[in-house]
């Protein structure tokens, strides 16, 4: 099943999670360019957007850079939303999708997020007036509800659908669980059950064999991936091409780990400054590192601490790019600190 949004074709049954502070404008390049079948920006404060806040509006950015270009807007207030998605569009969004799904408690105490879920009347007119103010598809992302007494994402599902909603995507915990326990993706199937929408399953999808339990146990259409893309964004193009193809992924090359480490780096920098993308992209940084190491089978070794030790805090940028190249090298030949020459981890 191919899905649609709109006009807008999906390239595959893949799409990387909104992660405030991690799907920034560099990760979602680098996503994109490695396959994934549609990115979304992090999440974008509607009200902060009409205010044109600086940090804000560079969350929504992207126009010019990828296509489709996915804004996710959340807020309380139906006006703001309206005003936010009109902007987001003349700012180039061809979609926008509403946040009914963030557990933080800095985003519910304000009535927002998965907070809505606890006054769907309020939600519904939210999902109205966004969907009335702009002239390109609006999605939704939700949980299973605030608690496990109320668990009324299908309800939600309905009001979406008959209010214009163009597809549904739903994490498979309430939101009191936060990131706790295990998402439940057999929950999911309520939702399935009631809308003809497409329904995108999120939640602890870390390998190819999640996805496939999870698209078996919820009847999804898709699957949503956060976490379990960190540090290894071309598992979203791998995972896009079995659901599609069943074409097993290979190990990814450090070359090609190198390549794309450095990439996102630099575009980091460019996007943010330097000052500033320096700090924003170490924890990308950290992620890369420990996937190889991984891989590699070196996690947790005191050569790989002692690296991370000196390139995480460094702000010499092409220090850190040289040795970034270095250390994928040295894995590649089975010489990195804790390795013999056959690439096993020494005794």
């Amino acid at each position: 099943m191919t899905i649609t949004v709109g006009r807008h074709k999906l390239k595959n049954k893949v799409i990387l999670a909104p992660m405030s502070g991690v799907t920034d404008l560099p990760c979602r390049q680098v996503a994109d360019r490695l396959g994934c079948g549609l990115v979304v920006s992090e999440m974008v404060a509607s009200e902060e957007l009409v205010r044109a806040r600086p940090d804000v509006v560079r969350r929504a950015a992207g126009s010019g850079l990828l296509s489709p270009l996915v804004v996710q807007l959340a807020g309380r207030e139906p006006e703001w939303m309206a005003e936010g998605a009109r902007l987001a569009e003349d700012a180039g969004a061809d979609i926008i999708d509403i946040n009914m799904g963030c557990p933080a408690r800095q985003v519910t105490t304000g009535m927002s997020g998965s907070a809505l879920m606890r006054d769907l009347d309020h939600a519904e007119k939210l999902i109205r007036a966004t969907v009335e103010a702009a002239s390109v598809p609006v999605t939704l992302k939700m949980r299973l509800g605030w608690d496990d007494a109320t668990r009324n994402a299908p309800e939600l599902a309905q009001r979406a659908e008959a209010a214009g909603i163009q597809l549904l995507t739903v994490h498979g915990r309430t939101r009191c669980q936060f990131y706790k326990g295990t998402a439940d993706w057999a929950a999911i199937r309520d939702v399935v059950d009631v809308t003809n929408l497409p329904v995108v399953a999120n939640g602890d999808i870390c390998s190819i064999e999640d996805a496939d339990k999870c698209l078996e146990q919820s009847g999804a259409d898709a699957v949503m991936v956060g976490r379990g893309a960190n540090g290894r964004p071309w598992f979203l193009g791998q995972l896009g091409e079995w659901l599609e193809n069943g074409t097993k992924p290979a190990d990814v090359p450090f070359e090609v780990q190198a390549e794309t480490a450095l990439w996102h780096y630099k575009e980091a920098l460019d996007h943010y400054g330097e000052h500033l993308g320096i700090r924003i992209v170490r924890k990308h940084l950290g992620w890369y590192i420990d996937s190889a190491a991984e891989q590699a089978g070196l996690k947790g070794s005191a050569g790989l601490r002692a690296f991370k030790s000196e390139i995480m805090p460094s702000w010499n940028t092409q220090k850190v790019m040289d040795d970034l190249a270095r250390f994928y090298e040295q894995l590649a030949l089975g010489t990195f600190a804790g390795q013999n020459e056959a690439g096993e981890v020494a005794a």
